[in-house]
């Protein structure tokens, strides 16, 4: 079957109403947590994602239950847990990485298939194998995956070199059963990691969020089942509001919380984007005279979220000045920019640390950093979308470009955006689907 395509006229600006959902980011990991559970589980406000569905998919291949609705993802323990993650699923996510733990506490070993996931840099997988090493699992890493046993995890003390978000939340899924107190030091604190802490919690999980970076869990017997509802995607949010800077509209946003984007509000207001924010929906449009460009550095939270940074790109072109990017969480989060390129966004890329302080790519090759220019008169084109957000990225550089763009590897938006095509047509784009 042809794979299916996006032609994008430009339409002017974008305006309405946009309700985002739970974020792809946090619904996966709810969906692995539930696995623990001793009844079922519920996860309500879960997006129309394509994760969803593989995730899912790995679940009910280990012997897990999964019902999804419009809305609602329920998931309940098997009659017989299968300790074996289907090699299928090597390289389409990461989320097999994170089965490790609660494969080991329910069926005693564990195997899963090399991850995957955007192509924007090295996220070793170290990290998690050391924690569980630590904590008494003999863990192998082989050419098609991981193997790893232990009759029973046993607390301990883990300082992770990185504050890894994926990392943390292997942490925090094998030491709720674990034997004993597991402290984890430079944990990482991102809303969706407290969000899936407070998940545990409701399940029966003794976890003690601490100053400096520091995660206390007491491990206990058995967890329930319980039901959540998640908060809005703050990628997704930050997105749409870009959407309408870009395009001189207005969009408003609902659904995510102002808290979840104080960093990103701040960074567009120095920008002089204008806010109008309620308990309903936040709101930013852009003044008649246009953006200003900035130096902005993205950083582990609360600093600017390196998801962020790929609209900001786009917004960067249609702002006045130069404006710099400094990417630190990811090496090569800067895979997109040939994409946009051909769209005439001026944008050069370096390996040097510009915009901030050295960080850890500073003497490696990574092209971390990135130099914009603007306003940038941007064109149509016919690009393949090599991730996620350079997917959506795209789509903004093809509502303010001149002439007809063809989005190709669509699919990608579709993995991590509830219903993207839709709330873009929404919000008035000329979008077409094509195969």
């Amino acid at each position: 079957m042809a794979e299916e395509v996006w032609l994008i006229e430009p339409s002017g600006p974008l305006r309405g109403d946009v309700e985002v959902r739970g974020s792809k980011n946090g619904v996966s990991k709810h969906m692995v947590a539930a696995m623990l559970g001793s009844g079922e589980s519920s996860i309500h406000n879960a997006p129309d994602v394509g994760e969803v569905e593989i995730t899912a998919a790995m679940l009910r291949a280990l012997g897990i239950d999964v019902e999804i609705s419009r809305t609602e993802i329920r998931i309940a323990q098997g009659p017989q847990i299968e300790p074996r993650v289907p090699d299928a699923f090597t390289g389409l996510n990461r989320i097999p990485i994170l089965m490790l733990g609660p494969l080991l506490h329910l069926a005693g070993e564990a195997f899963v298939p090399l991850v995957g996931g955007d192509p924007i840099g090295r996220r070793p997988v170290n990290f998690h194998v050391e924690a569980l090493r630590a904590m008494g699992a003999e863990v192998e890493v082989g050419d098609t995956g991981i193997f790893a046993k232990a009759k029973r995890l046993n607390g301990t003390r883990i300082e992770l070199p990185y504050p890894s978000v994926g990392a943390t939340e292997t942490v925090l899924m094998s030491a709720v059963l674990a034997e004993g107190k597991t402290v984890l030091k430079n944990a990482a604190m991102e809303p969706e990691v407290v969000e899936l802490a407070l998940f545990l919690q409701r399940m029966g999980a003794r976890i003690e969020l601490s100053p400096d970076r520091r995660i206390v869990i007491e491990g206990v017997e058995r967890l329930r089942g319980a039901s959540t509802w998640l908060n809005g995607d703050r990628i997704e949010a930050f997105s749409y509001l870009a959407a309408g800077l870009i395009t001189q509209g207005e969009v408003r946003v609902h659904g995510c919380p102002q808290d979840r984007l104080v960093t990103a509000i701040t960074t567009l207001a120095r920008m002089g984007a204008q806010f109008d924010i309620n308990d309903e929906y936040l709101c930013a449009t852009a003044p008649p005279e246009g953006l200003r460009a900035a130096a902005v550095q993205t950083d582990t939270h609360p600093g600017f979220m390196t998801d962020w940074q790929t609209p900001l790109m786009v917004l960067f072109t249609q702002s006045q000045g130069m404006s710099v990017l400094h990417e630190t969480v990811f090496e090569n989060r800067l895979v997109y920019v040939p994409a946009l390129q051909r769209m005439g966004c001026e944008i050069e890329v370096f390996d040097q640390c510009l915009g901030g302080p050295a960080c850890r790519y500073h003497d490696t090759n990574a092209r971390h950093s990135a130099v914009v220019r603007g306003v940038s008169q941007l064109r149509g084109a016919d690009v393949t979308l090599p991730d996620i957000r350079a997917g959506f990225s795209a789509v903004l550089a093809a509502a303010v470009a001149d002439g007809t763009s063809t989005l190709r590897g669509v699919h990608h938006i579709e993995r991590g955006y509830h219903r993207p095509f839709e709330q873009f047509a929404s919000l008035g784009l000329d979008i077409r689907r094509k195969r």
